[in-house]
């Protein structure tokens, strides 16, 4: 069979030098030697080069189309054959310092692994939005399992797919969207749970390992690493959601069906819980963001307890004081009240607009996303001292914490 280039040139190609006078060989003119057994196929060991690119450049293509086909809103569409669309939450991407991992022995990262992956599981939801998958966390052996508010939102069932493969039906145990934390529960006892550490005393460039089920792929958890990016990170949810407060950014590459997963310190202990991905206009940003582990566990613990998060309210609504105005009044930064609601705790002890609070009992604060989280570890009945400014003048009012209201 004879093959038309189509360049329209059919005349023989001129005879080869002699082998004394080129430089170079063709496979076919070089013999083994004596005693060698050719284990390829001579057609194969000669083929061109073009069609083995080729085949590389279509398996590339049907690659790229079939796992990195990402769609935007909180519900990310990720197009695989025979897989389950990821639900993942995506935000504008923050401002970040290029980082370097640090080398990292490789066998710590094995070790890490293998302890981890058992108990990090694959959530597969229907209802809602339509079918989708997202990640968990086992973190009590009792079949309690951590993860995303937003993975099994409106879900009407759920399936457990444990790391060995096996599938458990699950039923929601209560969940809350202010904090994206949610709890599942499986039937079924003896389960490897994941030790939980604490996100208190994170430093920015420590080693940082994500845990998750990406794009619902079967064969168990992912591993990825990376390091610690920032800490304290407020995201805008884009006004779809209320702002993720007080994140643990990374670049440990974190793919869509990977929210609920663990982010995991060098000791291999659970630091976080895996929740939003930067995109923009051009695509992802290689900028991951996971709630600290202090707050999802206290979260769980309250819906384990009671099927819901109990939130202080302090019935103030601000923003960050601006630079100008914190100059002014002798300050690093603060939380300027806007509005204040009357039958609220601020009310009651004499909060007024205009105020800047700049510390929650002694511990400054410089943003209004910074008193949010300090009053997070207050419960309602609580009483805090807050620090704060009145034009030039300096106060400290005692304020009684009370449960927030239901929201409109």
């Amino acid at each position: 069979m004879e093959l038309d280039d189509g360049l329209g040139d059919d005349r023989p190609p001129p005879p080869l030098l002699p082998l004394d006078d080129r430089i170079w060989r063709h496979p076919s003119e070089i013999a083994p030697p004596p005693g060698t057994r050719r284990t390829v196929p001579d057609r194969v060991a000669g083929a061109g080069l073009w069609q083995v690119g080729l085949l590389a450049g279509s398996i590339s293509a049907l690659l790229t189309v079939g796992l990195v086909v990402v769609g935007g809103g909180f519900r990310v569409r990720t197009v695989t054959p025979g897989a389950a669309p990821a639900v993942e939450r995506v935000v504008a991407p923050a401002a970040a310092t290029p980082v370097t991992a640090p080398g990292s022995p490789a066998n710590a990262i094995v070790d890490i692994a293998e302890h981890m992956r058992p108990a990090i599981v694959q959530i597969r939801v229907s209802g809602g939005e339509g079918p989708g998958s997202g990640s968990g966390v086992v973190f009590r052996s009792d079949g309690h399992v951590l993860t995303n508010h937003h993975v099994v939102d409106g879900a009407r069932r759920i399936t457990v797919v444990m790391a060995n493969g096996e599938e458990e039906s699950a039923r929601l145990v209560g969940s809350d969207p202010d904090t994206d934390v949610a709890v599942v529960k499986v039937d079924k006892t003896d389960l490897a749970s994941a030790p939980l550490g604490s996100a208190a005393s994170l430093r920015v460039g420590q080693l940082a390992v994500a845990i998750g089920s990406p794009l619902g792929l079967s064969g168990g958890p992912s591993v990825s690493v990376g390091v610690i990016s920032a800490v304290g990170r407020e995201i805008d949810a884009g006004g779809e959601g209320p702002p993720l407060l007080d994140m643990i950014q990374t670049d440990a590459p974190i793919a869509p069906g990977s929210s609920g997963g663990a982010l995991v310190d060098g000791a291999g202990a659970v630091i976080g819980v895996t929740t939003a991905i930067a995109v923009s206009e051009v695509g992802a940003e290689g900028l991951g963001f996971a709630t600290p582990i202090d707050i999802a566990r206290d979260v769980a613990e309250q819906i384990i307890a009671s099927g819901r998060a109990v939130h202080v309210w302090l019935g103030v609504e601000g923003e960050d004081v601006d630079p100008g105005t914190a100059k002014e009044i002798g300050v690093a930064g603060g939380a300027l009240i806007r509005d204040v609601r009357p039958d609220s705790p601020a009310g009651r002890a004499g909060i007024a607009a205009r105020d800047v609070i700049i510390a929650v009992d002694g511990v400054p604060v410089r943003s209004m996303g910074a008193l949010k989280v300090q009053l997070r570890s207050h419960r309602p009945g609580d009483e805090v001292t807050l620090a704060l400014h009145r034009g030039n003048e300096a106060r400290s009012l005692k304020v009684k914490l009370a449960e927030r209201p239901p929201r409109p």
